[in-house]
Order: C-alpha cells, then sequence, then structure tokens
C-alpha cells in the first residue's frame, strides 16, 4: 500500500504561483507514474498533468506552459508548480501514484491505485 499526502495548496491572486509537495510512502516510488488531477465542485476528476517513469512529462491543454510537474525520486515526491494562475484553475488537486497499462491513457483516474486525500487551490 502506497500513501501519498499533498501539501501546498492554498488561495493566491489571480497571477499568482503555487507548489504543490506529495511525498509519498513508496520503497519503489521510481516505478510509478505520478500523475496530478484536480476536481471542481459539481465536475468530474480530470488529468492535469502527468510523469512517467521514464520519458516525457505530459499536461492537460489547459495548463500546458502554466504548470510544471517534476519528480523526486531520491526522495519519493511528485511536485506541481502552478504558475500564471487563473480562476478557472479552482479545485481540489489530488496526486496518485499508478503503473499505466498499455494502451492506457495518462488521465484515466482508473490507471491509478493510490490517491492523496487532495490539497485545495482557490484563485480569485
Amino acid at each position: 500500500h502506497v500513501q501519498l499526502v499533498e501539501s501546498g495548496g492554498g488561495s493566491v491572486q489571480a497571477g499568482g504561483s503555487l507548489r504543490l509537495s506529495c511525498p509519498t510512502s513508496s520503497s519503489t516510488f521510481s516505478s510509478y507514474c505520478m500523475g496530478w488531477f484536480c476536481q471542481a465542485p459539481g465536475k468530474a476528476r480530470e488529468g492535469v498533468a502527468t510523469t512517467p517513469t521514464f520519458g516525457s512529462a505530459t499536461y492537460a491543454d489547459s495548463v500546458k506552459g502554466r504548470f510544471t510537474i517534476s519528480r523526486d525520486n531520491a526522495k519519493s515526491t511528485v511536485y506541481l508548480l502552478m504558475n500564471s494562475l487563473k480562476s478557472e484553475d479552482t479545485a481540489m488537486h489530488y496526486c496518485a501514484a499508478g503503473r499505466i497499462r498499455v494502451g492506457g491513457r495518462w488521465n484515466d483516474r482508473r490507471e491509478y491505485g493510490y490517491w492523496g486525500q487532495g490539497t485545495q487551490v482557490t484563485v480569485s
């Protein structure tokens, strides 16, 4: 079982920045694809970004050029740097760990078996 605990959320003005962190308890962190998802009230949870075990990160179109996902395998931690925040970024943000199946989609929440409890991001 892998435990994930998000932190770094808060309230910021439009145009501001936040850095989310998600340390995990996994001793095999480097073998997991790590993703960030967000869920606004009344909406489905959707993928924001993912960093695979190898290769380049992938981003939702809505955050390309503004957000950067990164991982530190030595610390078993994934980060999300959020710049130029907009009001539409307001949501609960979750980190997730999974092993994407061949043919699976990075933003399909069913591909991730472990989730954190979420951290709220509010942009006004």
